[in-house]
């Protein structure tokens, strides 16, 4: 064995202690050969979440009417810390269903160096349906380091700005901020102490302070990708952050916090329908959480997240995907990947819009006849459709989460406290990452 496969094997096997044992009671492993009654049965697990658990209820109520020599059970991925941990557990104890369409691209890596997933790419199927399907810009983000396509890009969220259009108008902004330093002009006029207690009671925005390695995705790196023009953490496997665009990012947080215009605290119920803050930095899946729960006379709107002041051409943002993969363990290989390739049908695509608003990954959604009176419908998904083509994903190497928390750690020291300049935050953010590489090399 391999350095790299023993790196990833002390990973799995740590992670597998508190989850495996329920999984091999609980979950049945990939279908097994054909039954005497002829039947091939598949299983699928899709998110939790009750909108992709009924967008999942629809497609295999569907596809089981149209294939009855092929049945899918569907199953909502068990609980546990982590989906990525469940499934990690999953693929060691070889309790995987035969395909999932809740994965992160980040653990890809780990998943392919213990040989739990199929490369797809050698369906011969399978490029016809990528360049039918996917923009041809995004796909090599999702390529191994083998070379190899492991996995169906699904889903996007890109991350944008969501703001309160009533606190804006009312601090006199009428433009979105499109630069940091507008940003924080805005920030000052909108971080206020409106009850006079002489305490501050309304901020620009808000962003979870504590070094939480996921929270990270949504502020630290989805600036970064906009700072940089479109760049990720790492090149061909190698680290490559952009150095003034990282510095740029900590400095630009620094700001916000050193200036009371994001609070430290926390809070009980979400601040911004509370109007406690003005913006926050979300994916497209808030739209039916504020359809829900937004009190009579809220008014939001989205924009793209702010650059740096020097900053030329598109806006790139975080995509934060979710992806489709079929388990190394399925007894069915062909049959998985056909009830695949309807996941990510036309018509599977249009209803991933209407029961979940989250954006499906596929060329030119806004020219598409068939997606046309969604949009018509539903105004507030058009920016992020707009945004879809210009998001990416975090890269495909080992430790992502250990990684991520690194920079977590640095960005709390250096943005949110101020305990280093930001420089030294980016230094310490690549120096911690490169002794993560060495471990997992």
């Amino acid at each position: 064995m391999t350095g790299s496969a023993q790196g990833s094997g002390r990973r799995i096997a740590a992670m597998v202690v508190p989850v495996g044992l329920l999984l091999l009671a609980a979950c049945g492993s990939a279908s097994e050969s054909v039954p005497s009654d002829g039947v091939i049965r598949l299983t699928y697990w899709s998110a939790q979440n009750p909108q992709e658990q009924q967008l999942a209820e629809y497609l295999v109520r569907g596809w089981n009417a149209e294939h009855p020599g092929v049945q899918v059970l569907l199953q909502p991925l068990p609980a546990g810390q982590s989906s990525e941990e469940v499934l990690l557990a999953a693929i060691v104890a070889r309790t995987t269903p035969d395909i999932c369409s809740n994965i992160w691209p980040g653990i890809m890596s780990d998943f392919i160096r213990a040989r739990g997933v199929l490369r797809l790419d050698t369906f011969p199927d399978f490029d016809s349906l990528m360049q039918s399907r996917v923009p041809a810009e995004l796909i090599d983000g999702f390529r191994a380091v083998d070379g190899g396509l492991y996995q169906i890009p699904w889903k996007t969220n890109p991350i944008m700005m969501l703001y309160n259009r009533s606190l804006f108008e009312a601090a006199g902004i009428r433009v979105m901020p499109r630069t940091y330093s507008e940003f924080l002009s805005g920030a000052a006029k909108l971080t206020v102490d409106r009850d006079g207690d002489g305490q501050l009671d309304q901020w620009a925005g808000y962003r979870r302070p504590l070094p939480i390695w996921h929270e990270r995705r949504f502020d630290y790196y989805a600036f970064y990708i906009g700072a940089s023009g479109g760049k990720t953490l790492f090149e061909d496997g190698e680290i490559r952050i952009d150095t003034a665009a990282s510095n740029a990012v900590f400095s630009f947080f620094h700001s916000l916090y050193a200036n009371k215009y994001f609070p430290l605290t926390t809070f009980q119920s979400s601040p911004i329908l509370s109007g406690k803050v003005a913006t926050e930095f979300v994916g497209p899946w808030q739209i039916g959480w504020l359809e829900e729960n937004a009190p009579q006379g809220f008014e939001y709107g989205f924009a793209p997240l702010p650059l740096p002041d020097d900053y030329e051409g598109p806006a790139y943002t975080f995509g934060d995907f979710k992806n489709i993969v079929i388990f190394a363990d399925t007894k069915h290989p062909q049959e998985a990947w056909e009830f695949a390739k309807y996941l990510v049908s036309k018509e599977a695509d249009l209803k991933l819009l209407e029961y979940s608003k989250q954006i499906p990954v596929r060329s030119n959604l806004l020219g598409d006849s068939t997606y046309a009176p969604f949009f018509a419908s539903n105004p507030s998904v058009i920016p992020f459709a707009e945004q879809a083509e210009r998001t990416l994903g975090e890269d495909g190497v080992g430790s992502l989460q250990e990684i991520l928390d690194a920079i977590a750690q640095e960005f709390e020291a250096g943005s949110v406290y101020g305990v280093y300049p930001p420089a030294e935050a980016t230094r310490r953010a690549i120096a911690r990452i490169k002794l993560i590489r060495e471990w997992d090399s």
